[in-house]
């Protein structure tokens, strides 16, 4: 917890430190998307993103869901240092002893400024050790050819690495709901890889969501 001395200390009360209009920074001239450290940013087009999907559908055929899934894990080992290096420098304390509200502050600022849409987690049923994680505006369920099963893939590979590095435990996540399937959120689960494995199959044979968390609850 920041206490009122350490602020008196450095002279200053720290803010949003994801604000889109500090923490991204631009050079026109070069090309270049920073964040306020000085770290390269990249930006995704619609047409990259429809390209990344069609291409690992031509080349790869049904394995194109694994694919973005261990890409996304590798994004998300990735993303999880960046922002904790980057929160616990800025806000003074290590992020395993940040107050939880600060926390989930920060993620969902986070997550905005990085043009991912619009971040919430749902702890309903973290006594029964499941997380869900649900997600407004994700670019990547907008920009997916529709089909008939959820195609956040590369989003679910980024918060089973995000999560698993914050517990420290080795942690699986799978969409049961999906934007491009007409639903109001892309929802996640997050758990044990063992426990939450029935919901796979749930997912496969469109099982709502609330039918499947009573499943893995049960």
């Amino acid at each position: 917890m920041i206490s009122v001395a350490d602020l008196l200390t450095n002279n200053r009360v720290p803010g949003n430190y994801f604000a889109p209009d500090t923490y991204v920074r631009s050079d026109l001239e070069m090309g270049l998307l920073e964040n306020r450290q000085g770290d390269r940013l990249i930006a995704l087009p619609e047409t990259l993103i429809q390209a990344i999907y069609s291409g690992l559908d031509k080349e790869t055929g049904q394995a194109a869901r694994l694919v973005l899934f261990n890409c996304g894990r590798w994004w998300g080992k990735n993303f999880y240092t960046r922002f904790r290096e980057e929160v616990s420098d800025y806000y003074g304390t290590p992020l395993a002893e940040m107050a939880m509200a600060e926390f989930l502050q920060c993620l969902k600022q986070c997550w905005i400024a990085h043009g991912w849409g619009k971040i919430e987690l749902d702890q309903t049923h973290q006594h029964r050790g499941f997380l869900v994680v649900k997600i407004w505006h994700s670019p990547f369920a907008d920009q997916a050819p529709k089909g008939n099963r959820p195609v956040c893939h590369l989003e679910a590979g980024v918060l089973s690495a995000f999560f698993s590095q914050l517990t420290g435990k080795d942690l699986h996540c799978i969409q049961t709901t999906c934007e491009s399937l007409g639903s109001d959120c892309n929802r996640f689960v997050v758990g044990v890889a063992a426990r939450i494995a029935p919901a796979e199959v749930m997912v496969e044979s469109h099982a709502e969501h609330d039918a499947i968390m009573q499943k893995l609850c049960g």
